[in-house]
Protein backbone atom coordinates (compact mmCIF):
# COMPACT_ATOMS: atom_id res chain seq x y z
CA UNK A 1 0.00 0.00 0.00
CA UNK A 2 1.47 3.30 -0.73
CA UNK A 3 0.82 5.69 1.75
CA UNK A 4 2.83 8.83 1.53
CA UNK A 5 5.72 9.44 4.68
CA UNK A 6 6.11 11.78 6.74
CA UNK A 7 8.48 14.87 5.57
CA UNK A 8 10.53 16.21 7.73
CA UNK A 9 10.88 19.33 6.10
CA UNK A 10 8.59 22.69 6.87
CA UNK A 11 5.09 22.42 5.27
CA UNK A 12 4.94 24.42 2.39
CA UNK A 13 2.66 27.95 2.99
CA UNK A 14 -0.98 27.42 2.22
CA UNK A 15 -2.17 28.11 -1.21
CA UNK A 16 -4.24 31.14 -1.34
CA UNK A 17 -7.90 30.48 -1.06
CA UNK A 18 -6.91 27.18 -0.02
CA UNK A 19 -9.42 25.88 2.54
CA UNK A 20 -8.48 24.40 5.93
CA UNK A 21 -9.96 22.11 8.09
CA UNK A 22 -9.91 23.13 11.70
CA UNK A 23 -7.03 25.50 11.57
CA UNK A 24 -4.71 22.79 10.52
CA UNK A 25 -5.64 20.17 7.55
CA UNK A 26 -5.27 21.73 4.00
CA UNK A 27 -7.53 20.28 1.40
CA UNK A 28 -5.43 19.28 -1.83
CA UNK A 29 -7.42 17.33 -4.02
CA UNK A 30 -10.61 15.65 -3.80
CA UNK A 31 -10.27 12.02 -4.11
CA UNK A 32 -13.80 11.12 -4.40
CA UNK A 33 -17.49 11.24 -3.33
CA UNK A 34 -20.55 9.06 -2.33
CA UNK A 35 -23.75 8.71 -0.96
CA UNK A 36 -22.20 9.42 2.39
CA UNK A 37 -19.22 12.07 1.44
CA UNK A 38 -16.49 13.31 -0.27
CA UNK A 39 -13.09 12.26 0.55
CA UNK A 40 -10.13 14.77 0.33
CA UNK A 41 -6.12 14.70 -0.35
CA UNK A 42 -4.88 16.91 2.42
CA UNK A 43 -1.63 17.81 4.50
CA UNK A 44 -1.30 18.18 8.25
CA UNK A 45 0.29 21.18 8.61
CA UNK A 46 1.10 20.23 11.87
CA UNK A 47 3.23 17.00 11.06
CA UNK A 48 3.56 17.04 7.35
CA UNK A 49 2.51 14.64 6.36
CA UNK A 50 -0.56 14.07 3.58
CA UNK A 51 -4.03 12.21 4.91
CA UNK A 52 -7.04 11.40 3.38
CA UNK A 53 -9.98 13.30 5.03
CA UNK A 54 -13.50 12.24 4.73
CA UNK A 55 -15.93 15.17 4.89
CA UNK A 56 -19.32 13.62 6.31
CA UNK A 57 -22.36 14.85 4.45
CA UNK A 58 -25.87 13.68 5.30
CA UNK A 59 -29.85 14.93 4.73
CA UNK A 60 -30.45 17.33 7.44
CA UNK A 61 -31.94 15.60 10.26
CA UNK A 62 -33.43 16.84 13.57
CA UNK A 63 -30.48 14.47 15.42
CA UNK A 64 -26.93 16.16 14.01
CA UNK A 65 -25.56 16.30 17.46
CA UNK A 66 -26.52 12.86 18.21
CA UNK A 67 -24.86 11.67 14.91
CA UNK A 68 -21.81 13.64 15.50
CA UNK A 69 -21.78 12.20 19.04
CA UNK A 70 -22.02 8.33 17.35
CA UNK A 71 -19.29 9.52 14.76
CA UNK A 72 -16.80 10.09 17.21
CA UNK A 73 -17.63 7.33 19.46
CA UNK A 74 -17.88 4.54 16.56
CA UNK A 75 -14.98 5.52 13.89
CA UNK A 76 -12.59 6.15 16.95
CA UNK A 77 -13.99 2.98 17.92
CA UNK A 78 -12.76 1.38 14.59
CA UNK A 79 -9.83 3.34 14.55
CA UNK A 80 -8.23 1.18 17.64
CA UNK A 81 -8.09 -1.88 15.18
CA UNK A 82 -4.53 -2.92 14.70
CA UNK A 83 -4.64 -5.08 11.31
CA UNK A 84 -2.11 -4.25 7.94
CA UNK A 85 -5.81 -4.05 6.41
CA UNK A 86 -7.64 -1.57 8.31
CA UNK A 87 -7.40 1.97 7.65
CA UNK A 88 -5.57 3.91 10.10
CA UNK A 89 -8.27 6.62 11.50
CA UNK A 90 -6.21 9.12 12.77
CA UNK A 91 -8.80 12.15 14.20
CA UNK A 92 -12.42 12.60 13.78
CA UNK A 93 -12.97 16.52 13.86
CA UNK A 94 -15.81 18.92 13.93
CA UNK A 95 -15.64 22.13 11.98
CA UNK A 96 -18.31 24.48 10.94
CA UNK A 97 -20.83 22.04 12.09
CA UNK A 98 -19.39 19.37 9.48
CA UNK A 99 -17.96 16.36 10.72
CA UNK A 100 -14.40 15.01 9.25
CA UNK A 101 -12.47 11.84 9.69
CA UNK A 102 -8.74 11.68 9.49
CA UNK A 103 -7.48 8.93 8.00
CA UNK A 104 -4.41 7.26 6.22
CA UNK A 105 -3.37 8.20 2.85
CA UNK A 106 -4.21 5.02 0.67
CA UNK A 107 -2.61 5.91 -2.90
CA UNK A 108 -4.75 2.53 -4.63
CA UNK A 109 -8.19 1.77 -6.81
CA UNK A 110 -11.10 0.61 -5.03
CA UNK A 111 -12.10 -2.90 -6.10
CA UNK A 112 -14.89 -1.79 -7.50
CA UNK A 113 -12.69 0.56 -9.59
CA UNK A 114 -9.62 -2.12 -10.86
CA UNK A 115 -13.66 -4.22 -12.01
CA UNK A 116 -15.18 -1.56 -14.07
CA UNK A 117 -12.03 -0.55 -15.47
CA UNK A 118 -10.57 -3.95 -16.15
CA UNK A 119 -13.00 -6.98 -16.00
CA UNK A 120 -12.72 -9.55 -13.53
CA UNK A 121 -10.19 -10.76 -11.57
CA UNK A 122 -7.87 -14.14 -11.35
CA UNK A 123 -9.10 -16.26 -8.71
CA UNK A 124 -5.80 -16.38 -7.03
CA UNK A 125 -5.86 -12.77 -6.14
CA UNK A 126 -9.31 -13.08 -5.63
CA UNK A 127 -8.82 -15.52 -2.77
CA UNK A 128 -5.98 -13.23 -1.57
CA UNK A 129 -7.92 -9.98 -1.58
CA UNK A 130 -10.50 -12.22 0.68
CA UNK A 131 -8.44 -13.65 3.43
CA UNK A 132 -6.79 -9.87 4.07
CA UNK A 133 -10.65 -8.68 4.27
CA UNK A 134 -11.53 -11.32 6.60
CA UNK A 135 -8.84 -10.81 8.48
CA UNK A 136 -9.58 -6.94 9.02
CA UNK A 137 -13.00 -8.21 9.80
CA UNK A 138 -11.90 -10.87 12.34
CA UNK A 139 -9.93 -8.32 14.25
CA UNK A 140 -13.29 -5.96 14.47
CA UNK A 141 -15.52 -8.73 15.27
CA UNK A 142 -13.24 -9.91 17.74
CA UNK A 143 -13.19 -6.00 19.34
CA UNK A 144 -17.34 -6.04 18.92
CA UNK A 145 -17.44 -3.89 16.20
CA UNK A 146 -19.41 -4.84 12.87
CA UNK A 147 -18.38 -2.87 9.64
CA UNK A 148 -21.78 -2.75 8.37
CA UNK A 149 -20.85 -1.72 4.76
CA UNK A 150 -18.74 -3.80 2.99
CA UNK A 151 -18.36 -3.40 -0.51
CA UNK A 152 -15.85 -2.84 -3.56
CA UNK A 153 -15.88 0.94 -3.14
CA UNK A 154 -14.45 0.28 0.05
CA UNK A 155 -11.80 -2.27 -0.48
CA UNK A 156 -8.82 -0.71 -2.00
CA UNK A 157 -6.34 -2.90 -3.48
CA UNK A 158 -2.40 -1.86 -4.38
CA UNK A 159 -0.36 -3.42 -7.05
CA UNK A 160 2.20 -4.41 -4.52
CA UNK A 161 -0.72 -7.26 -3.31
CA UNK A 162 -1.52 -4.89 0.16
CA UNK A 163 -5.41 -5.10 0.63
CA UNK A 164 -7.16 -2.14 2.81
CA UNK A 165 -10.35 -2.09 4.18
CA UNK A 166 -12.11 1.36 4.76
CA UNK A 167 -14.90 3.10 6.18
CA UNK A 168 -15.21 1.11 9.98
CA UNK A 169 -17.93 2.44 11.72
CA UNK A 170 -19.42 4.84 9.90
CA UNK A 171 -22.09 2.94 8.71
CA UNK A 172 -23.29 1.67 12.04
CA UNK A 173 -22.99 5.82 13.46
CA UNK A 174 -25.76 7.11 11.09
CA UNK A 175 -27.53 3.87 11.55
CA UNK A 176 -30.11 5.64 14.17
CA UNK A 177 -34.00 6.21 13.59
CA UNK A 178 -33.07 9.68 15.27
CA UNK A 179 -30.75 10.98 12.95
CA UNK A 180 -31.25 8.99 9.32
CA UNK A 181 -34.63 10.47 7.12
CA UNK A 182 -37.78 8.29 6.16
CA UNK A 183 -37.16 5.90 3.36
CA UNK A 184 -32.90 6.12 3.81
CA UNK A 185 -31.11 3.13 3.70
CA UNK A 186 -27.64 3.10 5.84
CA UNK A 187 -25.24 0.84 3.72
CA UNK A 188 -25.23 -0.64 0.23
CA UNK A 189 -28.59 -1.92 -0.66
CA UNK A 190 -26.93 -4.72 -2.80
CA UNK A 191 -24.47 -5.99 -0.69
CA UNK A 192 -26.85 -5.75 2.45
CA UNK A 193 -27.30 -9.25 4.15
CA UNK A 194 -30.74 -10.74 4.15
CA UNK A 195 -31.39 -10.69 7.78
CA UNK A 196 -30.29 -6.51 7.27
CA UNK A 197 -33.07 -6.35 4.99
CA UNK A 198 -35.64 -8.03 7.30
CA UNK A 199 -34.73 -4.73 9.45
CA UNK A 200 -32.50 -7.69 12.12
CA UNK A 201 -29.59 -6.34 14.01
CA UNK A 202 -26.51 -6.14 12.17
CA UNK A 203 -24.42 -9.11 12.89
CA UNK A 204 -20.62 -10.45 12.56
CA UNK A 205 -22.48 -12.47 10.09
CA UNK A 206 -23.36 -9.73 8.11
CA UNK A 207 -20.45 -8.57 6.72
CA UNK A 208 -19.67 -11.81 5.76
CA UNK A 209 -22.44 -11.93 3.36
CA UNK A 210 -21.48 -8.53 1.97
CA UNK A 211 -17.82 -9.80 1.25
CA UNK A 212 -19.37 -12.83 0.06
CA UNK A 213 -21.16 -10.19 -2.71
CA UNK A 214 -18.70 -8.40 -2.85
CA UNK A 215 -15.95 -11.53 -4.13
CA UNK A 216 -18.83 -12.88 -6.49
CA UNK A 217 -18.45 -9.06 -8.42
CA UNK A 218 -14.77 -9.78 -8.84
CA UNK A 219 -15.15 -13.10 -9.90
CA UNK A 220 -18.17 -12.75 -12.21
CA UNK A 221 -17.88 -8.08 -13.22
CA UNK A 222 -21.23 -7.91 -12.10
CA UNK A 223 -22.99 -7.40 -8.88
CA UNK A 224 -25.24 -10.43 -7.59
CA UNK A 225 -28.21 -9.06 -6.59
CA UNK A 226 -28.32 -5.40 -8.15
CA UNK A 227 -31.09 -4.56 -10.05
CA UNK A 228 -33.28 -1.29 -11.38
CA UNK A 229 -34.32 -0.30 -8.12
CA UNK A 230 -33.85 -0.49 -4.41
CA UNK A 231 -37.07 -2.44 -4.08
CA UNK A 232 -36.30 -4.92 -6.51
CA UNK A 233 -33.04 -5.53 -5.54
CA UNK A 234 -33.87 -6.14 -1.75
CA UNK A 235 -36.16 -8.51 -3.37
CA UNK A 236 -33.73 -10.71 -5.07
CA UNK A 237 -31.32 -10.41 -1.76
CA UNK A 238 -34.18 -12.59 -0.07
CA UNK A 239 -35.73 -14.77 -3.01
CA UNK A 240 -32.75 -15.70 -5.48
CA UNK A 241 -29.42 -17.64 -5.50
CA UNK A 242 -26.35 -16.37 -7.11
CA UNK A 243 -24.51 -18.68 -9.45
CA UNK A 244 -20.96 -18.58 -10.44
CA UNK A 245 -20.13 -19.06 -13.64
CA UNK A 246 -16.28 -18.18 -13.84
CA UNK A 247 -15.00 -18.94 -10.37
CA UNK A 248 -14.14 -22.86 -9.10
CA UNK A 249 -13.04 -24.60 -6.81
CA UNK A 250 -12.14 -23.39 -3.26
CA UNK A 251 -13.09 -19.96 -4.49
CA UNK A 252 -16.52 -20.18 -5.40
CA UNK A 253 -17.27 -22.93 -2.15
CA UNK A 254 -16.22 -19.75 -0.22
CA UNK A 255 -18.21 -17.35 -1.93
CA UNK A 256 -21.20 -19.57 -2.23
CA UNK A 257 -20.78 -20.29 1.60
CA UNK A 258 -20.83 -16.73 2.66
CA UNK A 259 -24.02 -16.09 0.63
CA UNK A 260 -25.79 -18.54 2.38
CA UNK A 261 -29.05 -16.98 3.22
CA UNK A 262 -29.13 -17.80 7.29
CA UNK A 263 -26.60 -16.72 9.43
CA UNK A 264 -26.57 -19.26 11.49
CA UNK A 265 -25.96 -21.82 8.54
CA UNK A 266 -22.88 -19.26 6.82
CA UNK A 267 -19.49 -20.07 6.79
CA UNK A 268 -17.81 -18.89 9.76
CA UNK A 269 -14.90 -16.09 9.15
CA UNK A 270 -11.70 -19.24 10.17
CA UNK A 271 -13.62 -21.25 7.55
CA UNK A 272 -13.84 -19.19 4.93
CA UNK A 273 -10.19 -18.15 4.96
CA UNK A 274 -9.12 -21.62 5.12
CA UNK A 275 -10.95 -22.18 1.91
CA UNK A 276 -9.47 -18.42 0.04
CA UNK A 277 -5.83 -20.01 1.67
CA UNK A 278 -6.28 -22.79 -0.50
CA UNK A 279 -7.41 -21.03 -3.52
CA UNK A 280 -4.78 -18.65 -2.89
CA UNK A 281 -2.09 -21.58 -3.13
CA UNK A 282 -3.51 -23.49 -5.68
CA UNK A 283 -2.78 -20.72 -7.69
CA UNK A 284 0.41 -19.61 -6.94
CA UNK A 285 2.25 -17.12 -5.31
CA UNK A 286 1.42 -13.41 -5.98
CA UNK A 287 4.19 -12.05 -7.69
CA UNK A 288 3.91 -8.34 -9.75
CA UNK A 289 5.54 -8.12 -12.41
CA UNK A 290 7.86 -5.42 -13.32
CA UNK A 291 6.48 -1.86 -14.08
CA UNK A 292 2.70 -3.57 -14.25
CA UNK A 293 0.18 -5.73 -12.06
CA UNK A 294 -1.16 -8.92 -11.65
CA UNK A 295 -4.46 -8.06 -10.53
CA UNK A 296 -5.85 -8.12 -13.84
CA UNK A 297 -6.46 -10.97 -16.21
CA UNK A 298 -4.70 -11.87 -19.32
CA UNK A 299 -7.50 -11.47 -21.11
CA UNK A 300 -10.08 -8.21 -21.57
CA UNK A 301 -12.76 -7.51 -19.41
CA UNK A 302 -16.04 -10.15 -19.95
CA UNK A 303 -18.45 -8.75 -18.21
CA UNK A 304 -18.26 -4.89 -17.26
CA UNK A 305 -16.93 -3.03 -20.13
CA UNK A 306 -14.31 0.12 -19.12
CA UNK A 307 -15.74 2.56 -18.13
CA UNK A 308 -18.83 1.41 -17.45
CA UNK A 309 -20.62 1.74 -13.50
CA UNK A 310 -21.38 -1.16 -11.74
CA UNK A 311 -24.89 0.03 -11.57
CA UNK A 312 -24.93 0.15 -15.11
CA UNK A 313 -24.07 -3.99 -15.54
CA UNK A 314 -27.71 -5.50 -16.40
CA UNK A 315 -27.42 -9.83 -16.32
CA UNK A 316 -29.63 -10.93 -19.60
CA UNK A 317 -32.70 -12.40 -18.55
CA UNK A 318 -31.65 -16.28 -19.32
CA UNK A 319 -28.78 -15.38 -16.21
CA UNK A 320 -30.65 -14.95 -13.62
CA UNK A 321 -33.10 -17.39 -14.05
CA UNK A 322 -30.00 -19.93 -14.02
CA UNK A 323 -28.63 -17.92 -10.92
CA UNK A 324 -31.63 -18.46 -9.23
CA UNK A 325 -32.26 -22.13 -9.77
CA UNK A 326 -28.20 -23.48 -10.13
CA UNK A 327 -25.74 -22.72 -7.05
CA UNK A 328 -22.84 -24.80 -6.09
CA UNK A 329 -22.86 -24.53 -2.33
CA UNK A 330 -20.00 -25.72 0.00
CA UNK A 331 -20.63 -29.05 1.68
CA UNK A 332 -18.86 -30.72 4.45
CA UNK A 333 -16.91 -27.91 6.00
CA UNK A 334 -16.93 -29.37 9.47
CA UNK A 335 -16.00 -32.47 8.01
CA UNK A 336 -12.67 -31.07 6.63
CA UNK A 337 -14.15 -30.92 2.69
CA UNK A 338 -16.39 -28.99 0.88
CA UNK A 339 -18.72 -30.53 -2.15
CA UNK A 340 -16.86 -31.38 -5.34
CA UNK A 341 -13.73 -30.79 -4.37
CA UNK A 342 -11.07 -32.02 -1.52
CA UNK A 343 -9.41 -29.76 0.83
CA UNK A 344 -8.07 -32.17 3.37
CA UNK A 345 -11.31 -35.41 2.67
CA UNK A 346 -11.85 -37.14 -0.11
CA UNK A 347 -13.79 -35.37 -3.17
CA UNK A 348 -16.84 -37.67 -2.52
CA UNK A 349 -19.18 -37.41 0.59
CA UNK A 350 -19.78 -41.48 1.18
CA UNK A 351 -22.52 -40.56 3.15
CA UNK A 352 -24.74 -38.85 0.50
CA UNK A 353 -27.19 -41.23 -1.17
CA UNK A 354 -28.38 -40.45 -4.70
CA UNK A 355 -31.03 -37.79 -5.35
CA UNK A 356 -34.24 -38.82 -5.56
CA UNK A 357 -37.51 -37.21 -7.48
CA UNK A 358 -40.98 -36.44 -5.80
CA UNK A 359 -44.24 -36.21 -7.48
CA UNK A 360 -45.26 -37.10 -11.07
CA UNK A 361 -43.30 -39.50 -12.81
CA UNK A 362 -40.78 -39.09 -9.88
CA UNK A 363 -39.37 -41.86 -7.43
CA UNK A 364 -41.64 -41.30 -4.71
CA UNK A 365 -45.08 -40.32 -5.64
CA UNK A 366 -46.30 -38.30 -3.28
CA UNK A 367 -44.85 -35.30 -2.10
CA UNK A 368 -43.80 -34.34 1.67
CA UNK A 369 -47.07 -32.51 2.92
CA UNK A 370 -45.41 -30.65 5.90
CA UNK A 371 -43.51 -27.79 6.04
CA UNK A 372 -41.96 -29.11 9.20
CA UNK A 373 -39.06 -30.95 9.97
CA UNK A 374 -40.83 -34.54 10.43
CA UNK A 375 -40.18 -38.74 10.85
CA UNK A 376 -41.59 -41.48 8.86
CA UNK A 377 -41.01 -45.10 9.19
CA UNK A 378 -40.70 -45.72 5.36
CA UNK A 379 -37.86 -46.42 2.56
CA UNK A 380 -36.96 -44.48 -0.16
CA UNK A 381 -37.79 -46.79 -3.35
CA UNK A 382 -39.45 -46.36 -6.59
CA UNK A 383 -43.25 -46.12 -5.73
CA UNK A 384 -42.73 -45.16 -2.41
CA UNK A 385 -45.26 -42.76 -0.06
CA UNK A 386 -43.91 -40.70 2.38
CA UNK A 387 -47.15 -39.10 3.60
CA UNK A 388 -49.60 -38.53 6.63
CA UNK A 389 -50.41 -42.38 6.88
CA UNK A 390 -46.66 -42.70 7.71
CA UNK A 391 -45.39 -40.20 9.51
CA UNK A 392 -44.68 -40.82 13.28
CA UNK A 393 -43.43 -38.52 16.27
CA UNK A 394 -39.55 -38.23 16.26
CA UNK A 395 -39.23 -39.98 19.79
CA UNK A 396 -40.59 -42.65 18.73
CA UNK A 397 -38.75 -45.75 16.41
CA UNK A 398 -38.10 -44.21 12.88
CA UNK A 399 -36.60 -45.10 9.66
CA UNK A 400 -36.17 -41.37 7.64
CA UNK A 401 -36.04 -38.08 9.42
CA UNK A 402 -36.70 -34.96 7.39
CA UNK A 403 -33.76 -32.71 8.74
CA UNK A 404 -34.06 -29.28 6.32
CA UNK A 405 -36.00 -28.38 3.56
CA UNK A 406 -36.04 -25.52 1.10
CA UNK A 407 -36.93 -23.86 -2.06
CA UNK A 408 -34.86 -24.20 -5.38
CA UNK A 409 -36.73 -20.75 -6.21
CA UNK A 410 -39.62 -19.40 -4.93
CA UNK A 411 -42.55 -18.50 -7.37
CA UNK A 412 -45.21 -16.48 -4.17
CA UNK A 413 -49.16 -15.27 -5.53
CA UNK A 414 -47.66 -12.30 -6.55
CA UNK A 415 -46.28 -13.52 -9.59
CA UNK A 416 -47.98 -13.58 -13.05
CA UNK A 417 -48.46 -15.88 -15.62
CA UNK A 418 -45.26 -14.58 -18.11
CA UNK A 419 -43.16 -14.70 -14.16
CA UNK A 420 -43.51 -18.54 -14.81
CA UNK A 421 -40.65 -18.31 -17.94
CA UNK A 422 -38.47 -17.08 -15.20
CA UNK A 423 -38.84 -19.98 -13.57
CA UNK A 424 -38.62 -22.76 -15.86
CA UNK A 425 -37.18 -26.14 -14.92
CA UNK A 426 -33.44 -25.40 -15.72
CA UNK A 427 -32.65 -29.28 -15.73
CA UNK A 428 -31.95 -32.30 -12.90
CA UNK A 429 -28.38 -31.23 -12.82
CA UNK A 430 -28.97 -27.43 -11.74
CA UNK A 431 -32.11 -28.78 -9.14
CA UNK A 432 -29.86 -31.32 -7.66
CA UNK A 433 -27.09 -29.18 -7.36
CA UNK A 434 -28.94 -26.39 -5.25
CA UNK A 435 -30.56 -29.57 -3.04
CA UNK A 436 -26.90 -31.86 -2.51
CA UNK A 437 -24.86 -28.87 -1.46
CA UNK A 438 -27.26 -27.62 1.19
CA UNK A 439 -28.38 -30.78 2.50
CA UNK A 440 -24.63 -31.87 2.40
CA UNK A 441 -24.07 -28.21 4.26
CA UNK A 442 -26.37 -29.15 6.72
CA UNK A 443 -25.54 -32.91 7.51
CA UNK A 444 -22.14 -31.72 8.57
CA UNK A 445 -22.81 -29.23 10.42
CA UNK A 446 -24.30 -29.21 14.33
CA UNK A 447 -27.33 -30.18 12.88
CA UNK A 448 -26.27 -33.62 12.80
CA UNK A 449 -24.29 -34.64 15.75
CA UNK A 450 -20.52 -35.35 14.64
CA UNK A 451 -20.53 -38.22 16.99
CA UNK A 452 -23.59 -40.00 14.95
CA UNK A 453 -22.61 -39.31 11.52
CA UNK A 454 -20.34 -41.86 10.56
CA UNK A 455 -23.56 -44.51 11.18
CA UNK A 456 -25.92 -42.30 8.82
CA UNK A 457 -26.49 -41.41 4.81
CA UNK A 458 -28.38 -38.53 3.67
CA UNK A 459 -29.98 -37.83 0.67
CA UNK A 460 -31.86 -34.63 -1.22
CA UNK A 461 -35.29 -35.31 -2.61
CA UNK A 462 -35.78 -32.80 -5.37
CA UNK A 463 -39.31 -32.11 -7.54
CA UNK A 464 -39.14 -34.39 -10.88
CA UNK A 465 -39.70 -32.15 -14.02
CA UNK A 466 -42.92 -32.90 -14.52
CA UNK A 467 -43.85 -31.76 -11.00
CA UNK A 468 -42.16 -28.52 -11.46
CA UNK A 469 -43.98 -27.68 -15.01
CA UNK A 470 -47.37 -28.99 -13.52
CA UNK A 471 -50.17 -26.46 -13.08
CA UNK A 472 -49.77 -24.10 -10.04
CA UNK A 473 -52.13 -25.10 -7.09
CA UNK A 474 -55.27 -22.99 -5.75
CA UNK A 475 -52.49 -20.48 -3.83
CA UNK A 476 -50.89 -20.40 -7.57
CA UNK A 477 -47.75 -22.01 -5.80
CA UNK A 478 -45.38 -24.60 -7.99
CA UNK A 479 -43.31 -27.21 -6.71
CA UNK A 480 -39.92 -25.75 -5.90
CA UNK A 481 -39.13 -27.42 -2.48
CA UNK A 482 -36.27 -29.74 -2.03
CA UNK A 483 -36.24 -31.86 1.57
CA UNK A 484 -33.09 -33.71 2.93
CA UNK A 485 -33.93 -36.84 4.23
CA UNK A 486 -31.56 -38.48 7.47
CA UNK A 487 -31.35 -42.59 7.56
CA UNK A 488 -29.35 -45.34 9.10
CA UNK A 489 -26.43 -46.74 6.72
CA UNK A 490 -27.48 -50.06 7.42
CA UNK A 491 -31.46 -49.23 6.92
CA UNK A 492 -32.31 -49.79 10.37
CA UNK A 493 -34.40 -47.76 12.51
CA UNK A 494 -33.80 -44.69 14.70
CA UNK A 495 -35.16 -45.01 18.25
CA UNK A 496 -35.30 -40.95 19.40
CA UNK A 497 -34.54 -37.90 16.86
CA UNK A 498 -30.52 -37.41 15.29
CA UNK A 499 -31.13 -33.78 14.04
CA UNK A 500 -31.01 -31.61 16.59
CA UNK A 501 -32.34 -28.18 14.83
CA UNK A 502 -35.97 -27.02 16.65
CA UNK A 503 -38.91 -27.43 14.45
Amino acid sequence: MSEQPTRPHEPAPTAPGARVVAGRYVLLAELGRGGMGVVWRAQDQVIGRHVAIKELRLPDAEGHAVFSERVLREVRAGGRLNDPAVVTVFDVITDGGVTYIVMELVEAPTLADLVRRHGPLPDARIAQIGERVLSALQAAHAAGIVHRDVKPANIMVAPDGRVKLTDFGIAHAVDDPRITTSGMIVGSPAFMAPERVEGREALPESDLWSLGATLFFAVEGLVPFERPTTAATLHAIMTEVPYLTRGHGPLAAAIHGLLVAKPEARLTAVQARQLFATAAAQGGAYTPPHGGTALLPPGGPTRVAPGQSTTDTKPDRRAWWLSAAAVLLVAGLVGGFFFGRAVTAPEVDKAMQPTATYGIDGMVKQAIGSTSRDCYNVTVQPGAVIGNDNEVSCDRSHTLEVYELGEVIEVGSNYTDKDAVVARYPGADAVNRVAEARCGLVFNSTVVPETQRSGLTYRALVPSEAEWNRVPDENKRYSRGFYCLLARTDGGQMSAQIHTKVK
